[in-house]
């Protein structure tokens, strides 16, 4: 079967991509549900209990709280070094198969991964589970991909319809969904390729509804207007969730490094983080997992602030233990809960000194929530239609829509990190190409080796032909001032006649218009246009005076070696999924 849908290479045509997305869609939609009812068993088997995870963790005695983050993640450190053992020749995880990668996934490695996160996020981790179940619909849809024989571009694509289709699954949020791929993954907003990620997405969802699965997260009724004066305090926010994100993922980064230096091995050292975080448990059980119940009392109830700070200090502080050690999961949903007790402290000191502002606090958790997502995502877009299609609150999205924008730009002033490698590898190659379009030859210029001067007897230029495998001089004044080139052939015909060989100066044979010099100023793409009418391997570069002077040489090699670099950034982005032709299949 397999090679018989080699020979329909329509399969891979973008028309059929949309019928593989809604195959995608629905397999990640399945996804979640699995890894959904896998917590609940593994509750019910452990605990006796299943459901909320901060409901389990509190109806546990203390040395529950403690055992049973440390077991889980003394299981997920065995399964993460199993799948560490495995050699595989495709990638681990699906931002890199699909950003930097070739779209192979390794099924193995994947399954281990996620069964990994299942025993942290089970357990109480503090920690997001969308990791996991994005994970899962990519995983699923490089499979089909690879059965199918895709080429690298379609199956790339394919496995980023698996990731929107699991973001939407986990959230139910669709449109965010497509966009998280769009927008932080691709880095591409073209339709060619947000057409299928809307559709595999949009399919997620209607799976986890006709299942009984889909549910609002944080819906909120009756949520008022925001405009005038009183948006300048969400601007405000903006500004401090910029300043925050950036040292909440070094914080992160931080504890990782600090974990590794113990040179425990993976067992041991998801264990010792699970032991930590469950000491932290035992005191503030509200810790446990990703938050969302804590994140929907903020909103629907009222805090007062030394408990949202205490809440928040200790969430960070759970987050950094169970990331820190090891462990594989999300750090998106922790995100946001971060972002809405931020924006709760944040709401209570503008009440206080500001009291005439008629402007609900829950908002500033709601935009919060936006503002820091946006700012450790890298992408402010998908953080606004995130928050507005788990709230499905309309008038929050001009508050949001600024808080989101100023917290981006300021976070990338302060620090260069995000949440996801993959958005700082895709910003340097980008700058990369655009470095590559404006480069002028004057950063490729080499000393020229080869040079006589006019008042040079032809004997030396015969000499330095004998020493290098030329086939042109160049030829300077005293001053350097550039004159012409003297030509192999030329000397070869002096030779034969043996006419005043000895009493003639390279000044009396050099060419004018022997080479076209290159200037300094010049664009790779104006140097690659002499280049193509000339036949050997390198052209000086002279000023542009009114007497040029001699800078250097430039190599064919090293225009070619920057084109080269050009092709090979292009072709590992997001533009490479959107040709609109059918793509050759791979056999």
């Amino acid at each position: 079967m397999r090679k018989r849908l080699e020979g329909y290479s329509w399969l891979s045509d973008l028309p059929a991509m949309l019928c593989w997305a809604a195959l995608v869609g629905v397999l990640g939609a399945f996804a979640t549900i699995a890894f959904h009812e896998g917590m609940r068993l593994v509750q019910q088997l452990v605990t006796g209990d299943s459901g909320s995870i901060v409901r389990v963790t509190e109806g546990l005695p203390w040395y529950g709280r403690l055992l049973f983050p440390m077991a889980g993640g003394v299981a997920a450190g065995a399964l993460l070094w199993g799948a560490a053992k495995i050699k595989a020749g495709a990638n681990s995880d699906y931002m890199e198969a699909v950003a930097i990668g070739d779209g192979r996934l390794s099924l193995r490695q994947g399954l281990l991964r996620s069964l990994s996160s299942l025993c942290t996020v089970a357990s109480g981790g503090s920690i997001g589970r969308e990791g996991a179940m994005v994970h899962l619909a990519s995983l699923s849809a490089s499979a089909i991909g690879r059965f199918t024989s895709f080429s690298t571009a379609r199956l790339r694509l394919l496995v980023a319809c698996g990731a929107a289709a699991g973001v939407a699954a986990a959230y139910g949020a669709p449109i965010a969904g497509a966009l998280f791929v769009a927008e932080i993954v691709l880095g591409t907003m073209a339709m060619q390729s947000f057409g299928p990620l809307l559709i595999a997405a949009a399919t997620a969802n209607i799976v986890m509804r006709m299942a009984g699965s889909y549910h609002i997260n944080y819906e909120m009724v009756n949520v008022p207007q925001v405009g005038g004066i009183e948006v300048l305090p969400f601007v405000f926010l903006g500004v401090l969730s910029g300043v925050a994100a950036p040292y909440f993922l070094k914080f992160l980064a931080l504890t990782r490094k600090t974990f590794k230096r113990t040179g425990l091995p993976l067992p041991a050292r998801l264990g010792l983080g699970g032991l930590l975080f469950g000491l932290l448990s035992i005191f503030v059980p509200d810790v446990a997992g990703n938050g969302y119940s804590v994140v929907y009392s903020l909103l629907h109830t009222h805090w007062v602030w030394s408990m949202v700070a205490l809440m928040l200090v200790c969430k960070v502080l759970a987050t950094a233990l169970t990331v820190g050690s090891g462990a594989v999961g999300g750090v998106f949903t922790p995100s946001i809960f971060v972002g809405a007790a931020f924006g709760a402290l944040f709401g209570q000191a503008v009440v206080f000194f500001w009291p005439g502002l008629s402007v609900e606090p829950y908002l500033f958790t709601m935009v919060g929530m936006g503002a820091f997502l946006g700012a450790a995502t890298g992408a402010p877009l998908m953080a606004i239609l995130m928050i507005f299609e788990m709230t499905l609150s309309y008038q929050i999205v001009l508050p949001l829509m600024l808080a989101c924008v100023i917290a981006y730009f300021v976070s990338r002033a302060i620090a260069e990190v995000s949440m996801y490698e993959v958005v700082l590898v895709r910003e340097r190659d980008a700058l990369l190409r655009f470095r590559l379009r404006h480069a002028q030859l004057s950063e490729m210029v080499k000393p020229a080796v080869t040079v006589v001067k006019t008042s040079a007897p032809v004997t030396d230029a015969l000499q330095m032909f004998l020493d290098y495998p030329v086939k042109y001089l160049y030829v300077v004044d005293e001053d350097n001032v550039y004159q012409g080139v003297i030509a192999q052939q030329d000397l070869t015909s002096l030779l034969i006649n043996q006419k005043g060989l000895q009493d003639r100066l390279a000044g009396d044979v050099l060419r004018l218009d022997f080479v076209k010099p290159l200037y300094p100023d010049m664009t790779l793409d104006e140097a690659q246009g002499i280049f193509v009418n000339h036949p050997g391997e390198r052209l000086p570069v002279v000023s542009r005076d009114a007497r040029p002077r001699l800078l250097g040489v430039v190599y064919k090699s090293a225009l070619l070696e920057k084109y080269c670099a050009l092709k090979k950034s292009l072709d590992a982005s997001g533009e490479a999924m959107v040709d609109v032709r059918s793509l050759p299949r791979t056999p």
